[in-house]
């Protein structure tokens, strides 16, 4: 664990950093030192990382991928990160400690940005103009940084900041759309593993489905999984299984003879009760009124 700003500069062979909460630098002061990261390391706060150049590979845990130029990484607090001895890299590097944004409105917003917890293979490409305007920002940072810090740094940083990160909010929505046969492709195997799981029955033994299983199973985050989705469908990935639940439900009610707690079992349900609360929230009916009525019918 790199718990301070300062510890990594300092292992990195870095000048001390201007802020004690919030450095960047240029990577290529890194490949000057010749210093190098552990092979696997957690920072204690957040980090966004524009990348031109790369040779080597960095990931998460056992998932690696190599970059091309002009893609951007984020990380929180607390994620595992690895590389791999032949890294180098140029760019620009953003650091920031919880604390820097705790006081102010970023520091419960922040979570709403869903690409701090995507893997590195979700890593976001950027347009010629959509580097010129991320470099751009990085710059109003760090002309900032360098001038004496009064009552208005912090916050005129913060902006900086939140415009960084809305930036990268669009340019990832841009991603979605563009990359949209990449995307499709992705929705219909998530569909087929949904599918897959409620015909072998395996609800029975392992329970209900998780989002975070679904995504495990295509190589994904869940995080991007669900927005993903959302960009593609208007739904995330929970309200997916959800529908793809209610359907075999719906199934199992019109087709079969089986009763609501062998149906609510089949799909993973631990109690009935659970199985009916969702199904009356999704159909403004309970099972039981959808199974007389379509048998009425």
């Amino acid at each position: 664990m790199i718990h301070s700003i300062s510890a990594l500069h300092q292992l990195l062979e870095l000048p001390r950093p201007l802020h004690p909460l919030i450095s960047l630098f240029d990577n290529t002061q890194v490949v000057a030192s010749k210093k190098q990261l552990p092979r696997s390391f957690v920072f204690d706060f957040y980090n966004i990382s524009f990348k031109k150049k790369l040779k080597g590979r960095t990931g998460y845990g056992q998932n690696y991928y190599d970059f091309d130029d002009g893609t951007m990484l984020f990380t929180s607090p607390k994620q595992l990160i690895t590389t791999v001895n032949d890294m180098e890299y140029y760019g620009v590097t953003l650091l920031f400690h919880p604390d820097f944004i705790r006081h102010h409105p970023l520091g419960e917003n922040i979570k709403k940005f869903g690409f701090f917890s995507y893997e590195s293979n979700e890593a976001l490409h950027l347009s010629d103009s959509e580097k010129q305007t991320i470099l751009s920002v990085y710059k109003n940072i760090e002309n900032e940084l360098c001038h004496n810090i009064d009552d208005f740094s912090q916050d005129i940083i913060l902006a900086h900041i939140e415009a960084l990160l809305n930036y990268s909010n669009r340019y990832y929505k841009r991603q979605f759309i563009t990359r949209k046969t990449v995307s499709h492709d992705l929705l219909s195997r998530v569909e087929k593993v949904i599918d897959s799981y409620f015909e072998s029955e395996r609800a029975v033994t392992a329970g209900l489905l998780t989002v975070e299983w679904l995504a495990a199973q295509i190589n994904v985050s869940p995080r991007y999984l669900s927005d993903m989705l959302r960009s593609l469908t208007g739904q995330n990935a929970q309200h997916l299984i959800h529908d793809k639940l209610i359907e075999k439900a719906k199934e199992y009610l019109s087709l079969s003879s089986m009763s609501i707690s062998e149906i609510a079992f089949q799909l993973g349900f631990e109690y009935p009760q659970s199985f009916s609360k969702l199904f009356k929230k999704k159909t403004n009916v309970t099972p039981l009124e959808f199974k007389q009525g379509f048998h009425h019918n």
